[in-house]
């Protein structure tokens, strides 16, 4: 386990901002209450004074627009050097695109900044305590995407972030698998959410961006990105707007914005372009990092020794192809042909698909597996639903126990076996089944089922298909199959692809094919 230290002055905060474009499509709704409700919220972003001398390009209306979201610690008024930023976001909002596009940047991403009237190595994060958001944008541009222009700078801190969250009463998350800390006795920030599909809350929600424990920043990247579209596709314009009162007084209060958006007519050309994308589905754009591996701590090191800076890098190349699609408007998918219904963005409707047809289950790199997978189920005994396992696995994955990835003291993480409730406060019985193929790298996927037949992130499934029978519900993410998911009378069940999506699309497929009762 290679643990993070704190950082000066306070916890190292390590969120997503998924929160940042909930406020943003709730804000947009209400464009059609007029002037004086454009006017209310400029008042309650003026709470914050405005990023000094930001360097942002202001479009024209209409336009796309290409924001920065920053996940930090700072607090308006205060230095930036006693501030650190773990969430670098770029979102952009283009009326010709079928998407909202999404690429995180990692903040250990190796650069040049000043340092004693010259440049020295460090991370990406560090431009932001040594020359705050304004540095930050001038390296992303000279250094990571030349023609990068920023629009607009969204700073918003973790109290913000809590605060959302529990203002839109909270978010349903897929937890991929057992998060444990115990701050007391590590020193380092605690966290404690068992595996499944459940409802998480401020401080907990926090706790679950922010995790980098045991991953790469690449994996907390992809969780960040995956927390903003689960809160995106749980709510409704209406269920936004009821709260949207209470929503920009959150904002305005914890977040720091380039001058523009303290303007009346700021406010109003971004928010009419995000009203216009508010159907538009998240597109992510992975970024193309290549892991530095870190120097060992020697075992007789201080506690207190820090440990040597673990870099990310990229191949120039691969960067300006990340950023090229992440600028180039997605076009609507055609209607999907043959049994398979829908579409998804770039597709023909079956992208990445398996090859062999309708209604094959075939893929490379699954392995039989029906013995460990009913033990699973024996283990769960009779829970008041029926469990299925899957028959075919990756190769070289195992089932989760609480013997080999429990990260805590609490028993019966895997399998687990408990109730969630619904936004009525109805219980309904759930199970989740975990497995790993490399810890190190965060790759968990797994098998959830729950009595509960109308969970938000089976909300609008991208396309069918039906494979042995079976009517197969099918989640894309651009050409990322998330979830394949399937109905039996009093009951649902999905797998969850891993936060890197390292199962394609015909892996995930057969797998869900492959459920068996136990």
């Amino acid at each position: 386990m290679r643990l993070i230290p704190r950082s000066r002055g306070g916890a190292l905060v390590r969120f997503g901002v998924g929160a940042l474009l909930v406020i943003l499509f709730t804000a947009a709704t209400t464009a059609v209450a007029g002037l004086l409700q454009f006017k209310t919220f400029v008042a309650d972003f003026n709470q914050t004074p405005p990023i000094s001398h930001a360097q942002v390009t202001i479009a024209n209306p209409g336009h796309p627009q290409t924001l920065l979201l920053i996940g930090s610690d700072h607090r308006a008024g205060e230095p930036f050097s006693q501030a650190n930023t773990d969430t670098m976001m770029l979102v952009r909002i283009d009326p010709n695109s079928s998407t909202i596009n999404l690429l995180s940047v990692p903040r250990d991403l190796k650069v040049l900044l000043p340092e004693g009237g010259g440049l020295a190595t460090d991370k990406l994060n560090a431009a932001y305590s040594i020359g705050g958001p304004n540095l930050l944008v001038r390296t992303l541009r000279q250094q990571v995407f030349p023609g990068l222009r920023i629009n607009h700078i969204i700073d918003i801190n973790f109290g913000g972030f809590e605060a959302l969250v529990n203002t839109v009463g909270c978010v349903y998350t897929d937890v991929d698998h057992r998060y444990y800390n115990n701050t007391a006795l590590t020193d380092y920030s605690s966290i404690d959410i068992q595996p499944g599909y459940q409802k998480l809350c401020g401080s907990d929600a926090l706790a679950f961006v922010r995790f980098r424990h045991t991953d790469t920043d690449i994996v907390r990247n992809a969780r960040q990105q995956d927390f903003l579209r689960w809160a995106k596709a749980q709510f409704s314009e209406s269920e936004l707007l009821s709260n949207r009162n209470a929503l920009v007084k959150v904002f305005g209060a914890h977040a720091e914005t380039d001058a523009d958006l303290h303007s009346l007519d700021g406010l109003i050309n971004l928010f009419d372009l995000v009203a216009f994308s508010a159907g538009h589905q998240i597109k992510q754009v992975p970024f193309p990092a290549i892991l530095l591996p870190c120097a060992p701590v020697p075992t007789t090191a201080s506690p207190a020794v820090q440990q040597t800076p673990c870099y990310v890098t990229a191949d120039p190349g691969a960067e300006q192809a990340a950023f090229h699609a992440f600028m180039t408007p997605t076009k609507p998918a055609p209607a999907a042909r043959g049994s398979g219904s829908g579409g998804h963005p770039g597709s023909g409707g079956s992208p990445g698909g398996p090859r062999g047809g309708p209604g094959s289950a075939q893929a490379p790199g699954l392995t039989a597996d029906v013995s460990d997978g009913k033990a699973q189920a024996a283990k769960l005994g009779n829970i008041g639903m029926p469990v299925y396992y899957p028959r075919l696995i990756m190769a070289g994955s195992t089932y989760c126990t609480d013997g080999t990835c429990a990260e805590g003291p609490v028993p019966n993480s895997y399998p687990r076996a408990y109730l969630i409730h619904d936004q009525s406060g109805k219980a309904h019985v759930a199970y989740r089944l975990t497995l790993v193929m490399n810890p190190g790298a965060g790759q968990y996927y797994g098998i959830q089922g729950t009595t509960w037949q109308t969970p938000p992130i089976l909300g609008s499934p991208t396309q069918s298909r039906t494979v042995n029978g079976r009517r197969l519900l099918l989640y894309f993410n651009a050409h990322n199959l998330n979830q394949v998911a399937w109905r039996s009378q009093g009951a649902v069940y999905w797998i969850s692809n891993t936060l890197t999506s390292d199962l394609s699309s015909q892996q995930m497929i057969a797998v869900a094919a492959s459920l068996a009762r136990s």
